[in-house]
Order: structure tokens, then sequence, then C-alpha cells
């Protein structure tokens, strides 16, 4: 019965084909995620989407930390445990997505929801956004910003290679778009999730 109820609270989340199609660089990957995938913590998540280790963390530890209400909760320490099963490219941003899912599934109070979406640059200037593994190989600069789902406020940026100041805002303007998306995949999932309980 347990085995039962612990598989039903498992949900997979896919966006279908009703979004946007992947464009010439101006479109998201596919997203999926799954939730409560461990017993014993009070929430997991897992992301994906199809920088140096301390530094990532440090990134994602500060934007957490930017959200998270822990005003509300004090002498509490909140561990968010992120492991990367295979990079497809755009990691830093699928870190950023499965810590909030992560941290959504625990139940934690947050300000406001965020994510991460990264763009990559061409030799030639054009902007591909979410790139993979590949395409950041190939990248002039590759950037990745965490926002916030409220008023889509720049909460981090994590930025190589070369790029001028008009396309710092280009990259900035594209992710805040895409995360639109994101947080209405947020949305469907959790909306999923909750429904079959």
């Amino acid at each position: 019965m347990e085995e039962e109820m612990h598989t039903d609270a498992k949900i997979r989340a896919e966006i279908g084909t009703g979004c946007s199609p992947r464009g010439p660089g101006c479109s998201l990957r596919h997203f999926a995620c799954e939730q409560n995938l461990l017993s014993r913590p009070d929430g997991s998540a897992s992301f994906l989407q199809g920088v140096a280790e301390k530094s990532r963390e440090r990134l994602i530890r500060n934007t957490c930390e930017a959200v998270v209400l822990g005003t509300l909760h004090p002498r509490t320490s909140i561990t968010v445990v992120l492991q990367v099963v295979s990079n497809a490219g755009s990691l830093l941003a699928c870190c950023l997505n499965a810590a909030c899912m992560a941290l959504v599934d625990a139940g934690v109070p947050m300000r406001a929801l965020f994510c991460g979406v990264t763009c990559a640059l061409d030799s030639d200037g054009t902007l591909v956004l979410d790139p993979t593994s590949k395409q950041e190989k190939e990248a002039r600069a590759v950037l990745t910003f965490a926002l916030d789902s409220v008023e889509r406020k720049l909460l981090m940026s994590s930025t190589k290679g070369l790029y001028s100041d008009s396309e710092l805002q280009q990259c900035l303007a594209a992710a805040q778009a895409a995360s639109q998306h994101v947080f209405r995949f947020y949305r469907e999932s959790l909306q999923r999730r909750y429904s079959k309980s």
C-alpha cells in the first residue's frame, strides 16, 4: 500500500507541443519534472531540461536565499540537494529550476518562485535560448539568469565570454520572456500533481 501511495505521488509532467516549436534558436526545449522522488526529505524534485561546481553551488544558494522567507522559521536549516544526472546544456538554469521545484515540493515559504534561463550568443551575435552543450561550447558568450515570478526581476546572473551591453540587454529581455513559459510549466506541473491527490 505504501509503495502504491509513493508511486501515485510521483508525477511526471512535460510541456506538450502546444508551446511554440523550437525555431531558429529562440525557443525552449521540452521540460520534464518529477516531484516527491525521495521518501525521507520533506520535498524533492527532478527537473530535466533538454561553470565550476563551487561557483554553481554558490549561485544557486544565493538565489534560494533571496526568495526563501527565512525569518518565518528562525534557527531552521534548509538543505537543497541537487544531483546532476545528465548535462544536455543549460545546466545552471536546470539546477535553479530543480531547486525551486524542490522548495515548492517541501512547502518552504517563498516570496516568489524563481527560474533559470540560459542564453548563448554565437560568433555572428545570434541569440540561442536554452542552448545545448554543443551550442554552449561553440558560443562566443553564455549568459544564465535567475528571475522571480512576480516582477520578472533579475535575482542572479552568471556570464562567460565576450558580449556588448546591448547584447546583455537583449539576452535579459529574451530570458524574461522565456521565463513566462517556465513559470507556466511550474503551474501546470503542480496542478497535475495536486489534482491527483
